[in-house]
């Protein structure tokens, strides 16, 4: 989805901007290895069903997944997710952290990812965009037209949930 998308109704204001949220983030590389990578969570208000994750990698181009919004909620308390998107509690005695498994064409990656944070900043995306009011002023005709032309809103990169 791009942030272009036609067929919303009423914009949403930029006073409603979240800012985005920065984590370290430990992939899971087997066994007891770890990598630390830095993770960037957006939230667009024009597009309240999708959170937008990038993985910061020093010398390379961002790795982008669109994940959806309520997905990445729930699974802060429940595994959450089929197929290429999935998240789950991890239950540490020590830390509060959930695990993101991600698969795209057969290659998966694993993620630890740190609770607190994200789930106040989360918190937060449904203070500007309520739960169950994100369709609210959808032009339902012109995304159907959209759709049907081919130009409606397919995603790139990553995986939805």
């Amino acid at each position: 989805m791009s942030g272009n998308d036609p067929g919303t109704g009423t914009p949403r204001t930029a006073a409603h901007d979240l800012a985005p949220l920065d984590l370290d983030v430990q992939r899971l590389l087997g066994g007891f290895a770890e990598q630390t990578l830095r993770a960037e969570f957006r939230f667009d208000p024009a597009q309240p069903l999708v959170v937008t994750m990038s993985f910061i990698v020093a010398d390379s181009p961002p790795v982008t997944w669109r994940l959806g919004r309520d997905l990445l909620y729930q699974g802060l308390f429940s595994l959450s997710g089929l197929g290429d998107v999935q998240i789950w509690p991890t239950h540490l005695e020590d830390r509060s952290s959930v695990c993101l498994q991600l698969d795209s064409y057969g290659l998966t990656a694993s993620f630890e990812l740190p609770v607190p944070p994200l789930a106040e900043w989360l918190e937060l995306s449904y203070r500007i965009v309520p739960a169950g009011c994100e369709l609210e002023g959808l032009d339902w005709d012109l995304v159907t037209t959209e759709m049907l032309s081919g130009g409606g809103g397919g995603g790139g990169g990553g995986g939805g949930g």
